[in-house]
């Protein structure tokens, strides 16, 4: 049975994740840069991107720098994550981060991602099947952050992100800061509230030789010169902004098993407002954690705009000596498209 306080929070949940009704003009896909809104990692990915207040440790740096300060377990401070996801379209993405204690309550982080699209043929209107050239296309961001324990239960932090995308011979590069924290209160087992703004920086513009065209300032003159090199002016993109809110709630909290509901309010200024949902079972004994998660995407976008809302995944961890070792995986089916799966390793220490 849920108690009167579980009812009222559940209530207080559903009413921050329900859209509000907006009249102005859809910016939906106006955005540049839009693979810094992918889910990095399977952890965060296996919950529906309802992650903002329950991670903890190094992938802190990817969705909320202000847990990164939260001791992992509540004793592993540093840490190291990498992860590999397979998408569709044989697109590959890759992360990396690194957090290290300088203090008592402060830690550093180091980030990186990249999206490698492949090599795709060259082709054009009188060569539809190609000319025989390729080219790629890749997506990358590097990010160094500092978080800090404030108080024994507030933790707040920050990032700078250099940002840079690049498609044959352009690219486009651009600078932004996050910003996050969480609250860990006293009750409900320890519920946890969160607040993240991601992405807040400048706009991005493609530039490079591509843009360069060969031109006649002067058609009807036949002695003038018919190559003078032209650029063309390129129009400027912002960031896609996030804005995002979480909770976490153990609503069962024993010994060994502890089970989450987490819910995260989402808005981007490239989409409407929306919600994601996820529930985690964890089963700890001194040297082993063995987890098990859902997720529910996007649950109050168009159904046209959404291809996938599910996602499952599972983790273990072994602790041997004063490490901890941890490797997850993360399955998202696709209704359209491939199906998606990620894999984690990481360490703590």
């Amino acid at each position: 049975m849920i108690t009167g306080r579980r009812s009222n929070l559940l209530i207080v949940i559903l009413a921050l994740l329900v859209p509000a009704t907006s009249f102005g003009q859809s910016r939906v896909g106006t955005t540049s840069a839009t693979f810094l809104t992918i889910g990095t990692g399977a952890r965060g990915s296996a919950l529906g991107h309802a992650y903002t207040a329950v991670v903890s440790g190094p992938d802190a740096l990817f969705w909320n720098p202000g847990a990164a300060a939260i001791p992992h377990m509540g004793d592993y401070r540093g840490g190291a994550f990498f992860t590999h996801h397979n998408w569709f379209a044989d697109i590959s993405y890759n992360a990396a981060g690194v957090t290290i204690p300088i203090s008592l309550a402060g830690v550093v982080g180091i980030s990186l991602a990249s999206v490698d699209y492949g090599r795709m043929d060259v082709r054009t209107v009188s060569q539809p099947d190609g000319t025989g050239e390729t080219f790629t296309a890749s997506d990358m961001t590097f990010g160094l952050s500092y978080a800090q324990a404030l108080t024994n239960s507030f933790y707040f932090g920050g990032t700078f992100r250099y940002i840079r995308q690049g498609i044959r011979d352009m690219s486009a590069s651009t600078g932004a800061v996050d910003f996050g924290f969480v609250l860990v209160t006293r009750y409900l087992n320890g519920a946890r509230l969160a607040a993240s703004i991601m992405n807040f920086g400048g706009k991005m513009k493609m530039d490079g030789i591509n843009g360069e065209q060969p031109i006649d300032i002067d058609p009807a003159n036949e002695g003038s010169n018919e190559s003078i090199p032209a650029r063309i002016r390129m129009d400027t993109w912002d960031l896609p902004l996030q804005f995002k809110f979480g909770i976490a709630v153990p609503v069962i909290k024993m010994s060994n098993v502890e089970f989450q509901l987490l819910a995260d309010a989402n808005q981007t200024n490239d989409n409407n407002l929306n919600g994601d949902l996820g529930a985690q079972l964890r089963y700890s004994t001194n040297s082993v954690t063995f987890e098990g998660r859902v997720g529910y995407k996007d649950a109050f976008l168009q159904q046209d705009l959404v291809d996938s809302h599910w996602s499952f995944g599972t983790g273990i961890e072994v602790r041997v000596a004063q490490v901890r070792f941890g490797f997850d995986y993360a399955y998202v089916p696709f209704d359209f498209l491939s199906d998606t799966q990620m894999v984690d390793f990481r360490v703590y220490f």
